[in-house]
Order: structure tokens, then sequence, then C-alpha cells
């Protein structure tokens, strides 16, 4: 019987215009699935063999060369054949091809919608799993820097203007914080994943007594998608939902890249890094430039784009499978990539940041203890209103002498940065992903 490169194809070649521009890019997006695709296809054959759609002898035949297609995989030998349309179609192209009929059962009781929901959630999960390692990392880093640098001085800033003393010991330790809630809303997109889709079908079940609860065992999922039409409606809105908590940590990436930007300048000079860490000008010998922390604001940026080019995609579509929803995959899945690595360049970057622990000692900065003065004043009897107007008129006047020590003793201040809270929250965050890591 005559071998067919596609799932759906009957006795007629599709037209290669057509082919070519409905493939796209999925041949090449696929790789990056195969491995899960052929975890599900374990999961799918053992479930047909209990409701006895597949002998005992066809499920160790399929088991067998489905993990010797796996080990093809995990060594980087995996291609998709010219021809041939998807990871589903080749998976099964190469158990036909050594199993001749036994392979061609593999697809009883599901469908390629079902199939690539699958192979997108198991590929979700374990980005997911890397990310929040990248965050562990990241997060660490603040809270070491931090309480490192508690004791050096750094500007504060409100509407770009200088406003009150902050330290190095807020700034890291804010962005450590950041991190913290960010995976709140991670393991939130998380448990929106972990729901198993495979037994929908084309998003209308089978007639096969499918046992979707032992798929679901069996691969690791928290629950199912239990209605099949829901199962099919999630495709599109389990991407978005990743991808809005993906723009959440690029938020705080990107903000920390925009603060190192600022505080390399020369105008501030708050913080360096060694030459070698830098990048400079094909004209101006001077310049140490940041174009890593350029790279990282511009990549988190693109990936908050990510979730309006979903809605986009998405927008108007009844229930049911489309073809759009592939289009999706095409700046989805690489945003995992892209996000790990702006992770893994800052945690690296900040290795070898250098601080100015002498910075309030610049003229320009004296006014930051203003507020200083004016608690001051109000601890020795004065209305605050009246303490206000009181050092303004100092300022004004040009008799405005800063006293330069800070004395902020409250829960989260420049003297108490409870950072021993922070690393409790994000502990307790890190061990909701515990069982699934």
């Amino acid at each position: 019987m005559t071998q067919h490169s596609k799932l759906w194809q009957k006795s007629k070649d599709v037209n290669k215009e057509i082919e070519k521009f409905t493939v796209g890019m999925d041949r090449d997006l696929d790789l990056l699935l195969a491995r899960y695709d052929v975890i599900g296809s374990i999961a799918h054959i053992k479930m047909l063999k209990e409701i006895n759609l597949l002998t005992e002898e066809e499920l160790n035949l399929l088991v067998n060369e489905l993990e010797i297609i796996l080990d093809i995989i995990n060594n980087g030998k995996f291609v998709i054949e010219e021809g041939v349309e998807d990871v589903h179609s080749q998976v099964e192209l190469l158990l036909t091809k050594k199993l001749g009929d036994v392979g061609k059962k593999i697809h009883s009781g599901r469908s390629r919608n079902d199939q690539v929901l699958l192979d997108l959630k198991l590929f979700m999960r374990a980005e997911m799993l890397e990310v929040v390692e990248c965050v562990k990392r990241l997060f660490e880093r603040f809270i070491e820097l931090s309480e490192k640098n508690k004791d050096h001085l750094l500007p504060g800033y409100t509407h770009l203007q200088v406003a009150m003393p902050s330290s190095f010991g807020l700034w890291f330790g804010a962005y450590a914080e950041s991190l913290a809630d960010d995976l709140e809303i991670w393991k939130a997109a998380f448990n929106l994943v972990n729901r198993n889709p495979l037994g929908s079908a084309a998003g209308y079940g089978s007639s096969f007594p499918l046992n979707r609860q032992m798929t679901t065992d069996l691969l690791g999922f928290e629950s199912m998608n239990y209605n099949v039409v829901y199962a099919q409606m999630g495709r599109g809105k389990a991407e978005k939902v990743v991808a809005n908590a993906m723009g959440v940590i690029a938020d705080t990436l990107g903000k920390f890249a925009m603060d190192v930007c600022l505080y390399m300048g020369q105008n501030h000079s708050f913080i360096s890094f060694p030459e070698e860490y830098t990048t400079g000008s094909s004209i101006m010998p001077h310049k140490k430039n940041p174009d890593v922390f350029e790279l990282i604001r511009a990549k988190c940026n693109k990936i908050k784009a990510l979730p309006n080019e979903i809605s986009m995609i998405t927008t108007n579509l009844p229930s049911g499978y489309h073809r759009d929803l592939q289009i999706i995959k095409e700046g989805f899945m690489p945003a995992f990539q892209s996000l790990k690595d702006c992770l893994y360049m800052t945690w690296f970057m900040l290795e070898h940041i250098q601080i100015n622990p002498d910075i309030l000692t610049d003229e320009k900065y004296k006014y930051l203890f203003s507020v200083e003065l004016v608690n001051k004043l109000v601890l020795e009897g004065m209305p605050f209103r009246d303490a206000y107007l009181e050092v303004g008129r100092r300022i004004e006047n040009g008799e405005f002498k800063p006293e330069k020590q800070v004395n902020h003793t409250h829960e989260g201040s420049i003297g108490n940065l409870c950072n021993e809270e922070i690393v409790k929250r994000m502990k307790r965050n890190l061990d909701s992903f515990l069982s699934n890591l």
C-alpha cells in the first residue's frame, strides 16, 4: 500500500504551491516538538492496549520503535524528510516503514488536532520548568548583591528628578521581590498548561472507549481538559496566558536593563562593568556601551508584544479547530529560548557588576536629604506641614545643609530590607513547582 507523507492525505496529491503555503514554518518548529510527540504517542498506545485496540505484542513492538526514535531525537539526528508535512507524519512514517500495518494503528482514537495540542502542552510544561530554574538562579544573585551592598547609598528618582536616598540593597532587592511575584503569575499559567487534552480528538471526542485518566496519569498532568470541545478551544488560550506570564518576567528584566543603561552613563556613573563585558564605538575610542542590556531590553519588549500578537490571531475565531492557530507557533515557541537567554545574560552580567560606593558625595545630590530634615523637625515637635514649608524656605534661600545620615528602619526600607521574607516568598513559589521539576 502506498505510504503517504500526510496523515490526512487520501488518493490525490495536494498542489505543491498549496502545500508550501499551508505547511509554512511547521517542519522547522516541529523539530522542537518531536520528543514530546513520541512521549505522547507512547502514553496513547499504552492506553490503546488497555482498551483492547492493541495486543501486548503490538504494544511492545511500537514502544520499542518509539524509544529508538526518541533516542535519535535526543541525539539531535531526527529529521523531517522532504515531502513529509509534520512531526506526526514523520514519526508514523518511520513506524510504518519498520512495522508495516502495526505502525498505522497508533493514530486510533486521536486526531492530529489533539496530538499537536498535547505536544504543545508538553513542550510548554518543560520549557516553563526550565524558566523557573533560570528565574531561581537570577533571584539568588539579586539577593546576594542586595545583602552585599546594603550599606551603599544610591540616589532615588521620581519623574527622573533627584528624589530621596535609596541604596544598592534596595535596588537589587526590589528586582528579587519582583521575580518572586512574577513566579506567582508563572505558576498560574503553568496550572492552565498542566492539563491533558489528549482524547479530545478533533474537538468532539471519539466513539472508542478511551481511558483519558490513564493518559493523564502516564504523562504526569495534574488533571485533564474534561470537555472535549473546550480542550480544542484551549489552543491559543493557553499560549496567550503563558505569553502574558512571559511578558511579566520580561517586564522585570526590561526595567532592570533600562536602569543599567541609565546607571552606566557618564551622567550617573552609579555602576560599571569590566571593559570586556561592554562594546566600543567604531569612531569614539572612549565608549563602553551597554549593548548586552540594550539587547535584553529590546528582546523583552518583543516578548511583551507576544500576547497581543496571539490575541490578534485568535480574535473572532469560533469554537473548533482553525488553521489560523498554526501561525501562533512562529512567535510563541522561539520566545521561550529568548526569555531564557535574557535571564541567563542578566545573571551572567551581574557576576561582574561594579558599583560606585561614593555617589552621594556629589553636590547635586544634597537635596536628596531634604525629607530627612523634614522628618527630623517633625520628631522635634514641629507639625509636618510646617516642617515641609520650613525646609522649602531654607532650600529657596540657599540655607539648606544636608545631614547625610539615613535612619530608615521600617520594614522594606534602607535599614530593614526584609530580604529574609522575600526569600521565604520565593521558596514557597518554588516549592509549588517541586513535584514537576
